[in-house]
């Protein structure tokens, strides 16, 4: 696996080795030994996985205090722009994102740290997105960033006429709003 920090210390791009022939492929999706000497030690305790369409964006997502979350992302069909953005106070990268495309043929993952909102947009079709976590999902702790907040000014790659959200992303606030993480 090639392990590559992102501008944003912390947040990891992982390109795994696919072994191609005529059957298809094979490939270490994760491989824990590897994934704690490059990014270090980090206790996956569920897997979720969700299918969208065209156009979907899901996020800006984070849960707050004891029950945030690490992810480790990744894309089992069709196209998705990740976005991990930094959301501790006391960071130098406070406010700063980073965006990566995952797809069924780059196979790339993404690893986001604690202390950060995440989202991404359906670039394909549709997509089948898949992603570890480190904590139980807790329902009083879910908090959210809007996804066109201008401080942050995300390039989605999709208009924002044909953007799917759900009635809870809309009314997220801007990040000068938000609970964020000392």
């Amino acid at each position: 696996m090639n392990f590559i920090e992102q501008s944003i210390p912390g947040v990891w791009v992982i390109e795994p080795k696919v072994f191609l022939d005529s059957r298809g492929y094979f490939m270490e999706a994760f491989k824990q030994n590897e994934f704690e000497q490059h990014v270090g030690k980090v206790n996956f305790i569920q897997d979720n996985e969700s299918k969208s369409s065209y156009g979907v964006l899901r996020g800006l997502h984070y849960q707050k205090g004891e029950f945030s979350q690490a992810k480790l992302v990744r894309v089992l069909r069709g196209e998705v722009l990740d976005v991990a953005i930094d959301i501790r106070k006391s960071s130098p990268t406070f406010g700063k994102h980073v965006a990566v495309r995952l797809s069924e043929d780059n196979k790339r993952q993404l690893f986001i740290p604690r202390g950060f909102a995440h989202g991404f947009v359906v670039l394909s079709k549709e997509a089948v997105f898949t992603y570890k976590v480190d904590n139980v999902y807790a329902p009083q702790a879910e908090a959210g960033i809007v996804f066109n907040d201008p401080q942050i000014a995300i390039e989605w790659g999709v208009p924002e006429k044909d953007m799917l959200l759900s009635d809870k992303d809309k009314v997220s606030p801007l990040l000068k709003d938000a609970l964020v993480f000392e």
